[in-house]
């Protein structure tokens, strides 16, 4: 089943708004095993989103559009719609008392401008939004199914997955497709790439797809089989094969990210965490603690950002930062050591590094970090340089920092 994405909005050609929706949509089709044959963004004007409409139809069995539902005179893709299938508009009285009741329920008038979402192309059917106003729209004629959603990504995705992605998983003739991921970290795409050969080979069955965000790749492993026990079969086998190749990479199957893995681990031991960062300015701290439960692994962290916060806080020898600096192997040490004895943790890890864009020396480079963790007995430490902007510097040593941790001393 071959998929277009469309999504339409002027504010996203004049990147006033960054398209998430697209991105999203993208991973959750490759997860279903769906080929998205091409993505669009379109602007607010019937002409364009009918051009579009038109060349999706002749590539594509279904067509995902997101945005233009609202309320306001520059949402067009109902008329768009309507006039693609050569239908009229017709108002719904359904509609529009789901959309009054939403309004009552929640003390807010309705403005008049919101009648226009009642709305939908003659013979179509709406898509319950259990998250907002916006009726989402299922059209079709002998050769093309279309479903168009709001544009608010919480909306969207809500609708996607509560109606759109059922129907789609109904309507697929091609069999049952079970859909595994695996997220490695500690490796590159090029390198990874070599170790599993030709099992990346496209057209394979399971195909192998791979995406890589903030030094994790993640691994979808896509069987399809006319049954779901025998996709099922098919795609265990395959992780297993990987596991055993590529294992130490690995550090979750599913949807957990490093973060949960790492206090998923910590919890499991009865393990206490505390951090000390300073160019990450709290980020791991953030990841951490953007778990539900982190009060079971993680109690203390410091942002000493300053040398003399070093000093006063965590202990850090003023001779060390005078003649070494704060960017050094033994000032990270030092850092974990201090955190330990000050939170009374079993782990702490620590960092410290240039993210830039200044500040920056032929000896010290702008992305150098170096990164500890360690518990009462011991100290592990690393040195990377992360060069490529302040915000990937950052992300990535906080990532480096927790995967540190879970391959010295959570596995």
């Amino acid at each position: 089943m071959r998929i277009s994405i469309l999504n339409i909005g002027n504010e996203l050609l004049s990147g006033q708004c960054v398209d998430t929706n697209s991105a999203w949509l993208g991973i959750k089709l490759a997860e279903n095993g769906f080929l998205v044959a091409n993505k669009f963004t379109i602007g607010d004007e019937i002409s364009d989103i009918m051009e579009c409409l038109r060349f999706a139809e002749a590539k594509s069995d279904v067509i995902l559009i997101t945005g233009g539902l609202g309320p306001t005179d520059d949402d067009l893709t109902r008329q768009a719609v309507a006039e693609f299938f050569g239908v009229p508009l017709d108002f719904s009285q359904e509609l529009f008392d789901k959309m009054a009741d939403y309004f009552h329920r929640r003390g807010i008038p309705m403005a008049d401008k919101n009648r226009v979402q009642a709305y939908i192309p003659a013979g179509a059917k709406a898509i319950e939004n259990t998250c907002g106003t916006a009726p989402g729209i299922i059209a079709e004629n002998e050769k093309l199914k279309l479903y168009a959603m709001p544009g608010v990504p919480s909306e969207m995705k809500a609708m996607f997955e509560l109606s759109v992605l059922p129907q789609l998983k109904a309507f697929n003739t091609a069999g049952t497709t079970v859909c595994r991921k695996l997220k490695c970290i500690g490796i590159g795409e090029s390198s990874l790439a070599e170790k599993l050969g030709d099992r990346m080979l496209r057209g394979r069955n399971p195909l192998i797809n791979c995406t890589v965000s903030n030094s994790v790749i993640t691994l979808y492993v896509i069987a399809n089989a006319e049954n779901e026990s025998k996709a099922a079969a098919m795609a265990q086998e395959t992780v297993e094969e990987l596991a055993a190749d590529i294992g130490q990479y690995i550090f979750a199957m599913g949807d957990n990210d490093l973060a949960e893995t790492v206090g998923m681990l910590l919890t499991q031991q009865g393990k206490k965490l505390a951090t000390a960062e300073s160019c990450t300015g709290g980020l791991i701290a953030k990841m951490l603690t953007d778990i539900p439960g982190s009060s079971s692994f993680f109690e203390y962290g410091w942002v000493t950002y300053a040398n003399e916060a070093k000093s006063s806080q965590l202990g850090v020898s003023s001779e060390t930062l005078a003649s070494q600096g704060a960017v050094c192997e033994e000032v990270v040490r030092q850092m974990v050591r201090g955190a330990i004895e000050r939170s009374g943790s079993d782990y702490a890890i620590a960092v410290s590094g240039i993210a830039g864009p200044g500040g920056g020396t032929p000896d010290k480079p702008v992305g150098l970090v170096y990164i500890a963790a360690g518990s009462k007995e011991r100290c592990a430490v690393e040195k990377k340089n992360f060069p490529n902007g302040r915000e990937v510097c950052r992300i990535r040593t906080a990532t480096a920092a927790l995967d540190l941790l879970r391959r010295e001393f959570l596995r």
